[in-house]
């Protein structure tokens, strides 16, 4: 049975461009590993959508990885993980093992023992109150505060960063009040680690920014280990799936992945 599952693929999946970052950090770090991706570009961004469209969505696409065989699920977008995570869980009972990409972070910022963290994130991430109650459940003394980013996943999504005009948004965003004297800003959403650079230069490199890239492998190495799930076999051709093509996604996605991509346009609704 090792062997069969094994080799299968792992399934990552976000609304946008915003998981790839994800599957980049797991490109890296698992090499032997197929991916299987899926960006769900005629819904995004989440982030506007409700709580049960989302849930909807996560489901949708849950279903279509599971049909690509896929060992492992990583849900690279803050607001399904905030949204859609429980309900996966509950959905798929054991079929497969879940990731979400809220609670890695979650933890490093108690083992780090940051005092006074500022998030940045979508509507919907933010609303949920997810990262707030998490930390605060494990430390009270973690002092949260949220910001609703709402410009930042479309600039991104149309190739406006690093330039100009991210400058000017993140400017306006990163100046909040909120985030006067903070230990370390989250960047919760999947997107936001292509403008770490420019909000790191905005703090003047004085304070810890951190996304889930930096802590979600270390959470698929352990189920890897855990379940001996590690691939021992050759690996097959990554695959990448958009519920509607975009210029925007096939540009990203030649950013993190040198070899040549075929973008498979799969209507699953």
């Amino acid at each position: 049975m090792k062997e069969v599952l094994s080799n299968k693929p792992i399934g990552i999946f976000d609304s946008g461009v915003g998981g790839l970052t994800v599957a980049n950090a797991v490109h890296k770090a698992f090499p032997n590993e197929q991916i299987v991706y899926f960006g769900d570009t005629a819904h995004l961004p989440y982030g506007d959508k409700s709580a049960d469209a989302i849930r909807y969505y996560s489901i949708k696409i849950s279903k279509f990885l599971l049909e690509q065989e896929c060992k492992m699920i990583i849900i690279a977008c803050n607001s399904a993980s905030s949204a859609a995570y429980e309900v996966l869980l509950d959905f798929f009972k054991e079929k497969c093992i879940f990731i979400n990409v809220v609670d890695p972070l979650v933890k490093a910022v108690i083992d780090r023992g940051f005092k006074k963290v500022g998030v940045i994130a979508t509507k919907a991430t933010v609303r949920s109150k997810i990262y707030k109650h998490k930390i605060e459940a494990l430390n009270q003394n973690v002092l949260v505060n949220q910001l609703a980013t709402p410009l930042l996943v479309p600039m991104i999504e149309e190739g406006f960063y690093n330039d100009e005009i991210s400058d000017s948004v993140l400017n306006k965003y990163l100046g909040d009040k909120r985030f006067k004297d903070i230990d370390a800003l989250l960047l919760a959403c999947t997107h936001y680690p292509l403008i770490k650079k420019e909000i790191k230069d905005f703090f003047d490199q004085k304070i810890e920014v951190l996304d889930s890239t930096d802590v979600v492998v270390d959470e698929i190495k352990h189920y890897l280990l855990k379940n001996d799930l590690e691939n021992e076999q050759a690996k097959k051709e990554n695959l990448f799936y958009v519920s509607d093509f975009t210029k925007s996604f096939e540009e990203t996605t030649k950013i993190f992945f040198s070899e040549k991509i075929e973008l498979r346009v799969e209507e699953i609704w």
